[in-house]
This record gives structure tokens, sequence and C-alpha cells, in this order.
């Protein structure tokens, strides 16, 4: 608390004392009172979560802990529009999965945006760097959804782009060349579902993880579907990937624009949805920074590093 909200504490019997600017002692009240009530209620919370939370209350700009204020942002906020957080606000809007983990938690004020943007809209586009949980959060709301009966299928899809090298010819039949394309997919299922239910869904259809080519000539109705890495879709695959959206489905749209793998000469069709559907009411577009990164706190600094050298290399002497 102290490094995160530039504060310094200090604890006396059942009494911790604030020292620090008043908007920072401010925070740093909030933090504790707030942590307080949730932990009087039993409600568990892991120290990294605590980290998270932490980072989203030292970022915004809390002048007071009021409730009336607080509750007068909730009611005036939409997506897109960030608010100050209230920490019980920030761990009670999860994403209940399965019992293999209770709920996935938002690390931060986009990720909230993102997950808000989801139950409101039936297109939500994703873009930022990697470790953003774009796909993972999406993957989230994707089991909630099916679990809740809201959709009767998961569909997730990924072009079958290699990243910067040649695998070649792959052994197997052609589920086993695609497969590993779709590791990534599979990975984070597995990781909020039990195997062998995960499984058991796959098995029946009701999970399907394809590539991309397999959507062509598919209307999807009642499904949820996630096309993942979309930067690596052409402008015709990316067009063809739209218009399959059918009935009582939703979609969500993840990529990173920084890596694109795509031959040379190809437009990346991420890159032009970003201008072709900017004015369709009914798309929203979600942008993440390296502040929503969620991985190793190094992998931030590294994004930063590349985005600085890819700005400097981009400026001709």
């Amino acid at each position: 608390m102290e490094e995160a909200l530039g504060v310094k504490a200090s604890i006396r019997g059942n009494k911790v004392f604030l020292h620090g600017s008043e908007r920072s002692v401010n925070k740093a009240e909030r933090f504790i009172r707030e942590f307080y009530s949730m932990n009087s209620t039993g409600y568990t919370i892991s120290t990294e979560d605590v980290k998270f939370a932490l980072k989203a209350i030292g970022e915004a700009d809390v002048e007071e802990p009021s409730d009336e204020k607080l509750i007068e942002e909730k009611e005036t906020a939409g997506p897109g529009k960030p608010v100050a957080p209230s920490l019980k606000e920030f761990f009670q809007s999860n994403i209940p999965v399965s019992s293999k983990k209770k709920f996935i938690i938002p690390r931060s004020g986009a990720q909230r945006n993102y997950i808000e943007a989801i139950k409101q809209y039936d297109m939500v586009i994703g873009i930022g760097p990697a470790g953003t949980g774009k796909t993972y959060l999406a993957m989230a709301m994707a089991i909630n959804a099916l679990l809740n009966k809201q959709v009767s299928r998961i569909i997730l899809a990924r072009p079958a782009v290699e990243a910067g090298e040649k695998l070649g010819f792959l052994p197997g039949d052609l589920y086993e060349k695609v497969n590993p394309y779709l590791r990534p997919l599979y990975d984070a299922l597995f990781d909020m579902m039990e195997a062998e239910k995960a499984s058991s869904l796959i098995e029946k259809g009701i999970i399907e993880i394809a590539p991309l080519a397999f959507m062509r000539g598919r209307t999807l109705n009642d499904s949820f579907i996630i096309l993942d890495e979309a930067q690596n879709t052409t402008s015709e695959q990316m067009k063809m990937y739209l218009t399959r959206l059918g009935f009582n489905s939703k979609t969500v749209i993840t990529g990173d624009i920084t890596q694109i793998d795509l031959p040379p000469g190809k437009v990346s069709g991420l890159v032009e949805t970003k201008q072709i559907l900017k004015d369709i009411k009914g798309v929203y577009f979600v942008y993440f920074s390296e502040k929503d990164v969620v991985r190793h706190k190094l992998v931030q600094e590294i994004i930063r590093a590349y985005e600085k050298f890819e700005k400097g290399r981009n400026i001709k002497p």
C-alpha cells in the first residue's frame, strides 16, 4: 500500500496511522476502510488481487472516500467512461465460470470496461498488447453465458498463421495439423473448467475450437463466438467472419495490431475494422495499454520499450 499509493503507514494497537499528501492519504484511507469491510464479511482476497486493486485506486483521481460520490459516479458512467473504482465493486464485478475457479476478477479499469461492454453489446472488439486479458476475459464471459443458458454453444476461432517462423508440414490429420495454432484457446479453457468437463463439451460440439477457415459458409445462431489473434486475418477473412453472426449470438474479436504475422503486402483485417466499423452502433471498441498487462511486471516494461523503439525507428533522420 505504501509503495502503490505513496504514503507511509504505521500501526499502533488496532489503529493505522497514515502520513503523506492529502490525496494519497485519502486513497489509502478509502482502501483500508473498504478492505476491512469486505474482510469482515468473510470475503477472501488473494495477494495478487490486492496488488491490482491498489494499482487501480492509485491511478484513479480520488478525492474522498465518499459512498454518495461513488453511487453518483456509478449511475452516470457507461462503457468507455472511467470512474474511481470502489474496492468492493472491483472484486464483486467478477465472472463466475465453473467449480474449478469460483470467479474471475477484472484487474484494471479497461478490463472492467471490457466486461461491461461484452454484457451490453453483441459485437465487441478488444485491441491491445499481449497479457492484457483480452482472450481470457472473453473466454470467461463465454463460459458464464453457456452456464447461464444464455447461449447454447461456444465457438472459438483463430487464424492459422505462424508467428514469424515456418513450421513446415506437420504430421497427422487436419485437426492434428491445426491443433498447435489453437493451443492457446485450449489453455484458457482448461484453466477455467475441469479438463473432463471441457473435453466432454468439446466432444459434444457444445464448445468448438476451430481455425478461422472453418467459419466460411456458416450462420452462427445462439452462440458466443470469439475470434482470437484477429490481427492476423486478411481483409477477406475479416469480412467473412463478421457476416457469420446469427440470431441471439454475441461475438468478441481480440488482437494486437503491433504483432501482425501476415505476409508483406497483406493488410490486417483488424486494422481495417477500426476505420470501417467505427461509426456502426452496436459495435464497441475497447483499447488496452501496457497498464492493463496482468502478466509478470517485466512484460509491461518490455511492451513500453518496444513501443519506444518502434516510434524511434519510424522517425527519419
